[in-house]
């Protein structure tokens, strides 16, 4: 008995390649345009109740430090650097999860290592 491909499959090997070969050449091209217009983004994020803000690209690079003059006070310098400190990780972990997701919903949840 000679075993049958479902339909669809078989004699059609070159061209199932070559709409492959298409369908990952788009796949990459979306991925490179989202990852570009995410580098483009400015992500914002505030701690101590809006006392300390700060904005960074896509790129995760700091742009802007905006301290609010109540909390400057020479004899605590330690607590605005944590406010600091914790401002700008809010603003990485919105600018990274923004590029996860985006690029999740274009690989449909593909993993592909290397890509992102």
């Amino acid at each position: 008995m000679k075993a049958r491909l479902p339909k669809g499959y078989g004699n059609g090997g070159a061209n199932n390649i070559q709409q492959l070969a298409r369908q990952a050449q788009k796949l990459q091209d979306d991925m490179e345009q989202a990852s570009q217009e995410l580098e483009a983004k400015e992500y914002t994020a505030t701690s101590g109740g809006g006392a300390v803000s700060v904005t960074l690209t896509g790129k995760m690079e700091l742009t802007k430090i905006d301290i609010s003059p109540d909390v400057v006070d020479a004899e605590d310098v330690e607590m605005l650097s944590d406010l600091i400190i914790a401002a700008t990780n809010e603003a990485l972990r919105a600018a990274r999860k923004e590029k996860e997701d985006t690029m999740e919903t274009i690989s449909g949840g593909l993993n592909i290592p290397g890509m992102f």
